[in-house]
């Protein structure tokens, strides 16, 4: 796994390419790791959503791209003209999945990345204005679908970033790249557990971290992997579950309609699209579009399938997941939390108790909880045998999340901190040692 060579280059970079946010470091010979900053219509970010749209122009071969959060206000302002796309890491290491029409033109995996890259690249600061040789590049001990392939995600990987003129272009597990971010604070040896918590898949890595006092390499961080393990589920499942807990039944599921003088339900394939935001404007167009007009006429309770037909009529997807999004963070720190939705002729309001919440995602905390402990027996390790447990991702802030580790683990021995970041500085700071062959590896 990986090279073992010495660090030449006056920098490098570190980017964790997530499926919900991308984050970009670099670190120089100072020892520290300095985030690229992207300075953004609602302000100076870190964070760059992973998403891309294309806007039609008034020429066949006009196309107009974003990304980030200009992605997003470009779709919100004409979601008829945009083809906008979000969360495709998740098909990076699916088969199934060879290319997408995007306004005439087809478009592979490696070129949505590259794409993204090259416009994330021109957005950002002058802390991208030059690009190192070298690059450390953030990977999922398992890709997200039902059978991926990791052989084609990292091909696919390594053609996108090839397009961005880096030379030499290694792989570390994300987890394994916040491990190194935070490992740089011990002062003894430890066995640590890493959990990272991103919108797509929750990652867990075990590390067993030594600092040679004596000999060639003293005093350099050496990292043993003993164990890993991952799900494809994380934080967009758990806003998925509050869409389909709280909102979808307002907006009429499980409701009913008349039919030659037959109450029949309201079919629950209309609210499946509301997984993925993006996709409930392609909706409009369809034939289910049609079916869910009609049934407005004949619907037992009228209102919810009018509050339907005007989310999807008026494209309040992106509203809508604004206000998931505060709810789940403000169920992180209070036992309760209200949720609000208004758009238009819409006010959707209501309080929420943390148990209910935690009760809806009880099957995704589930699949986690089972990953954390194949963690464990991969490498042959009882609870008490981790020194440290570091978890990162916005969604290790879960209280229900976090309670998965604090049955298993001292409360003690758990850290937390720089949830967004880590990895990204971690990669970057990696990228810097002299032997990176217990860190990376190449397609």
């Amino acid at each position: 796994m990986g090279d073992t060579t010495e660090s030449s280059v006056s920098f490098t970079l570190g980017i964790d390419f997530g499926t919900t946010n991308t984050v970009v470091a670099l670190a120089g010979a100072g020892g520290a790791a300095e985030l690229v900053r992207f300075p953004a219509p609602e302000g100076e970010l870190f964070a760059f959503r992973s998403c891309l749209s294309f806007h039609a122009g008034d020429k066949p071969n006009d196309r107009a791209i974003a990304a980030g959060p200009w992605a997003i206000e470009a779709y919100v302002e004409d979601p008829a003209e945009t083809r906008f796309i979000q969360s495709f890491k998740s098909f990076a290491a699916s088969e199934s999945f060879s290319e997408t029409q995007v306004l005439g033109r087809r478009y592979r995996f490696e070129d949505l990345l590259s794409t993204f890259l090259l416009k994330l690249r021109a957005y950002a600061d002058a802390g991208m204005a030059e690009l190192p040789d070298r690059v450390i590049v953030g990977r999922p001990v398992t890709f997200a679908g039902g059978a991926p392939k990791e052989s084609l995600a990292l091909t696919r990987y390594e053609t996108a970033f090839a397009r961005l003129g880096f030379s030499e272009i290694l792989y570390a597990y994300e987890p394994v790249g916040a491990a190194f971010f935070f490992a740089r604070e011990l002062d003894h040896d430890a066995t640590v557990l890493v959990g990272d918590f991103g919108g797509g898949t929750s990652d867990f890595s075990i590390i067993r971290f030594e600092r040679p006092r004596h000999g060639e390499g003293a005093g350099e961080i050496r990292a043993i992997p003993l164990g890993r393990s991952g799900v494809g589920v994380a934080g967009d499942a758990f806003d998925y579950r509050i869409i389909d807990n709280l909102v979808s039944p307002a907006l009429g599921k499980g409701s009913s309609y008349m039919s030659f003088g037959k109450t029949l339900p309201i079919p629950n394939r209309y609210y499946s699209t509301f997984a993925r935001w993006d996709q409930l404007a392609l909706m409009r167009a369809s034939r289910d579009m049609r079916e869910i007009r009609a049934l407005e006429r004949e619907a037992t309770e009228p209102e919810k399938i009018a509050r339907l037909v005007e989310v999807l009529d008026e494209n309040y997807g992106y509203q809508l997941y604004r206000s998931v999004s505060r709810l789940k963070e403000a169920l992180s720190a209070d036992e309760a939390a209200d949720f609000v939705f208004e758009a238009g002729s819409i006010a959707l309001k209501g309080g929420v108790k943390r148990a209910t919440f935690e009760g809806w995602i009880a099957p995704e905390l589930a699949l986690i909880e089972r990953a954390v402990d194949e963690a464990l027996a991969n490498a042959n390790l009882a609870p008490e045998s981790v020194d440290r447990i570091f978890l990162t991702g916005g969604s290790s802030l879960v209280p229900a999340v976090r309670a998965i580790f604090h049955r298993r683990f001292d409360p003690a021995r758990i850290e937390t901190g720089a949830e967004l970041e880590s990895i990204a500085s971690g990669l970057a700071l990696m990228g810097r040692e002299r032997d990176l062959s217990h860190w990376t590896m190449r397609a």
